[in-house]
């Protein structure tokens, strides 16, 4: 009976230290002194005695440091070194990129949420908010979508200039460049006012803002490059494209066939040591006006010019666009959003090695520069659009439901109707959300990896949501296109922002977890760094941390989810008022769920989880809806927990 009394005692004691994530010392000295004390206190001091030997003898070489590195840690190392899947260059390269913010946390088991509560709310600057009042409110007045998608497909000259002239080409240029150095919060300011009144002109606004030319000479380009082309990209003297996407590479990127191979040649009349290009792409936005195009490429050095390598990897130039043998073709057309796009070619296209964006020094470095870049783009440019269309389907549908009748009486009274309002209602609160919250992201100096993929997949596709309910309830009036159709081209347009920068499929079911799962897991890189750890005695060290920190985080989580589940959250710390906790303890109940799940995909199925793209997907959905709920929260805690939003904070 006294064993009996012995066990259950150290199992309870077991789950609260598993709950509390203790450490194995504590748990182990803890373990020790209450199988002594419950079996002096059943009155057998023999056995309290024999049992807290036993357990010293169990559980010491896991809590002392030195003695279970001794015992385990070797033959650990070498069976998860084997067991590790390899990871390529361009792998490792992209899981380097980018930044951790608050995923990190939902990825935890147990999220901290006064880390996300401690961040500053979002806000324009008086000087931003004076160009929303000024510029923007200017260009939108001067905006005919109808005019632009149906007569001229394309913006009117006026709108060209007046968008050259107010730099809305130079937001993220900084002013000591003739830029407006706005923030991402005002970046996608700028882009959901515009996107809501033609699409066509946000989308001309946010590829020079984006992943482009701009973007990467701040980064990467020489002083010299930086001083001759950033005050030129900042007024519209050049109109900047980026040339990434061919017919054989789309969103693998690391695939591009377009290639440079070192060598001699003629520019501007002097004989100079170069790359000549030879390059096939297309999609390409804003090419066909482009002035300065930006290429991506893979550089070969056979004579070993500028080094010992021959395949010096993905690198990226620059290229004026009179360039001999520059050929940019004829304009695409994308479902009638006559935005400028079209494809790039050339053929022995031959510029200096000073094009290449940073210099001679960054050759083969192209890789690194667009994963570490990319994110920030995709965490502003679409979701904004898709925030600012969401925004302005709320409003007009909203009106159009109390205007139009039928029966006598206008359509919003329908509760069929009032479903779809519902809808468009809660997705428009939840997409602006999720636009601001990574917008604020990139304001805190981080480059978002993970959540500018959520940001991207979850917005665009609502978007597509928010516009199918907002034609519905419209009817014929959305259908019919004409200058008095504020939706047709919206809808029509709705599968390009699904496609752009990384197409959803293919974001969903490989990126979002497929990047969380190492990213956001607090021992996972860890281990994979120690693995790879050339000194071995740090390997060592290093491994046994985080794979004991591992196993105790696992163990933690198997609890805190059964524990959880059973009390509906209820047993987690949640900050707010009783109104608001519900929310925070579903959130901590879904993260621990997700952590554990998580650690079981990938330890039974190791290198395989990422071919099991189904897996992934639902995994990587768990993590999107997680960090989605943590942007409600904060919008909703920093505009005062109003009770007029909270029908919106419950539906989203």
């Amino acid at each position: 009976m006294t064993i009996v009394l012995i066990v259950l005692a150290l199992l309870m004691l077991s789950l609260l230290l598993a709950f509390l994530r203790s450490n194995a010392a504590l748990w182990s000295a803890l373990s020790v002194v209450l199988a002594a004390a419950v079996g002096y206190a059943a009155g057998s001091a023999r056995e309290a005695l024999i049992a807290a030997i036993v357990l010293a003898l169990l559980t010491l070489p896991f809590a002392i440091v030195p003695l279970r590195r001794a015992l385990f840690g070797r033959s650990l190392l070498k069976a998860f070194a084997h067991a590790l899947p390899r990871l390529s260059d361009t792998e490792r390269t992209a899981l380097d990129a980018g930044t951790v913010g608050f995923e990190a946390e939902l990825f935890s088991g147990k999220p901290d949420w006064h880390k996300l509560l401690a961040e500053p709310k979002p806000a324009l600057s008086a000087e931003e908010q004076a160009f929303m009042d000024g510029p923007v409110e200017r260009l939108c007045a001067m905006l005919d979508d109808w005019r632009i998608t149906h007569e001229l497909a394309d913006l009117p000259p006026e709108v060209w200039a007046f968008l050259k002239r107010e730099k809305f080409f130079g937001m993220i240029i900084p002013k000591r460049y003739g830029g407006l150095e706005f923030s991402a919060l005002a970046h996608s300011a700028v882009l959901q006012k515009v996107s809501s009144i033609c699409p066509t002109a946000s989308s001309t606004i946010a590829v020079p803002n984006s992943l482009g030319p701009a973007e990467l000479l701040l980064h990467y380009g020489s002083e010299q490059q930086k001083d001759h082309y950033l005050p030129r990209l900042a007024d519209g003297r050049e109109i900047p494209c980026f040339a990434l996407t061919g017919p054989y590479a789309g969103s693998d990127a690391t695939s591009i066939p377009d290639f440079g191979i070192v060598g001699k040649g003629s520019w501007k009349g002097e004989e100079v040591l170069g790359v000549r290009l030879t390059f096939d792409k297309r999609y390409i936005t804003l090419a066909p006006i482009a002035t300065l195009i930006g290429l991506a490429f893979r550089l070969y050095d056979p004579e070993h010019l500028i080094g010992g390598v021959e395949d010096r990897g993905i690198t990226l130039a620059l290229i004026p666009r009179e360039t001999s043998g520059l050929d940019i073709g004829r304009r695409h057309m994308p479902l009638n959003i006559p935005f400028q796009n079209g494809p790039v070619r050339g053929k022995d296209v031959f510029v200096p090695l000073t094009q290449l964006i940073g210099g001679p020094g960054m050759a083969g470095h192209g890789w690194r520069m667009l994963v570490e870049n990319l994110s920030v783009g995709r965490a502003i440019s679409l979701p904004s659009n898709a925030a600012g269309f969401a925004r302005m389907a709320i409003a007009s549908t909203g009106a159009y439901a109390r205007l139009r009748k039928q029966f006598g009486l206008a359509i919003a009274r329908f509760e069929g109707v009032e479903e779809a309002l519902a809808r468009i209602g809660g997705m428009s609160y939840l997409v602006t959300a999720l636009s601001r919250s990574t917008a604020a992201a990139v304001d805190r100096g981080e480059k978002p990896a993970v959540t500018s993929a959520i940001a991207k997949y979850h917005a665009t596709e609502i978007g597509r949501e928010v516009a199918r309910d907002a034609m519905d309830v419209h009817g014929g009036k959305g259908i019919i296109l004409g200058p008095g159709n504020y939706l047709g081209r919206n809808w029509q347009g709705a599968p390009i922002s699904i496609t752009v920068e990384g197409a959803n499929i293919m974001t969903r079911s490989l990126m979002i977890f497929g990047q969380g799962a190492i990213r956001c897991h607090p021992w996972v890189l860890k281990e994979m760094a120690a693995v790879a750890e050339t000194d071995r005695r740090k390997a060592l060290r290093d491994f046994d941390a985080a794979m004991f920190g591992h196993v105790g985080f696992g163990l933690s989580n198997a609890v805190r989810s059964f524990v959880l589940a059973l009390s509906l959250g209820r047993l987690s710390n949640a900050p707010g008022d009783a109104h608001i906790q519900r929310y925070y303890r579903k959130l901590n109940r879904y993260s621990a769920a997700l952590a554990l799940c998580a650690d079981v995909a990938m330890g039974t199925l190791g290198g395989r989880l990422k071919f099991k793209e189904k897996i992934s997907a639902r995994l990587g959905d768990i993590l999107s809806y997680l960090y989605i709920g943590s942007a409600l929260l904060k919008r909703y805690e920093d505009n005062g927990r109003p009770e007029a939003e909270r029908p919106l904070l419950a539906f989203a």
